[in-house]
């Protein structure tokens, strides 16, 4: 293959790939249909002026055999009237009419099959026509669809999805540690609150037993808080100072202990 032949070849991919690019769908087919519709200009034009050469023809063709007929009854007037010569002149003429309207019967016949055949293409160009123009507003509605169906997905493409997926776990694990802890210092919370009414009921019986002893190494009557649920003791018997002192010794180790 030659040089020029594939700089040619270039040349004309180049040019057609520019030209692919270059059209748009929707321009496309409103000038497609623009075409069209002057393309039915010039049928229509076409068809109208065979339908009037057709008339004319036919008009030609009445009035050539009228004529003759004319003349074939001047050739009887004439032989009639005992006149040969005026009746051979008037159907010499009754013939020129004949074979005229003969020509023109030919030609208006040819006219009549074009008008006809002109007819059923016009007829067959409009149904074509507006065939087109329904279909037209279909696929505009179809190429706008694809263009904003194209547009959606480039910006989507452009978004970077891996940093947003990214960011919405990293909250969604904050968010989960955040519940972890309020969860927590609940629970710790309610640990600390337990211990204290432990605390309170540890010390209370404490203090009960405290009186309950005090009143049974002195023989006297219990406390007001603890009369109420426990009843009268009997009077203990004496004991000696040194012994209540160690008891009350050990006591209070055993207070301290705790």
């Amino acid at each position: 293959m030659g040089l020029f032949d594939r700089l040619s070849r270039v040349v004309r991919a180049n040019l057609n790939d520019m030209v692919s690019k270059a059209e748009d769908p929707e321009k496309m087919l409103e000038q497609a249909v623009s075409d069209m519709q002057e393309d039915l200009v010039q049928v229509r034009q076409a068809v109208a002026r065979a339908i009037a050469e057709q008339r004319q023809t036919e008009q030609k063709y009445s009035k050539d055999q009228s004529e003759a007929n004319k003349w074939e009854q001047r050739a009887k007037l004439a032989l009639s009237k005992g006149d040969e010569t005026l009746a051979r002149e008037a159907l010499k003429r009754k013939k020129d009419c004949t074979e005229t309207a003969a020509i023109l019967k030919n030609q208006l016949d040819q006219q009549t099959v074009q008008v006809d055949s002109l007819r059923k293409n016009l007829i067959a160009l409009e149904s074509k026509i507006s065939e087109a123009k329904t279909k037209k507003n279909m696929l505009v509605a179809r190429s706008r669809a694809a263009k904003a169906n194209e547009q959606i997905q480039k910006t989507l493409g452009s978004i970077n999805t891996s940093s947003s997926v990214d960011a919405f776990e990293r909250m969604e694990e904050k968010v989960m540690q955040l519940e972890a802890s309020s969860q927590a210092i609940g629970e710790i919370t309610g640990s600390d609150m337990e211990r204290q009414f432990a605390a309170l009921e540890s010390g209370s019986d404490v203090e009960d037993e405290l009186a309950l002893l005090k009143a049974q190494m002195s023989g006297g009557v219990l406390p007001p808080s603890t009369t109420s649920s426990q009843p009268t003791l009997p009077q203990a018997t004496t004991v000696r100072d040194s012994v209540v002192d160690a008891e009350l010794e050990e006591l209070r180790s055993k207070l301290k202990e705790l």
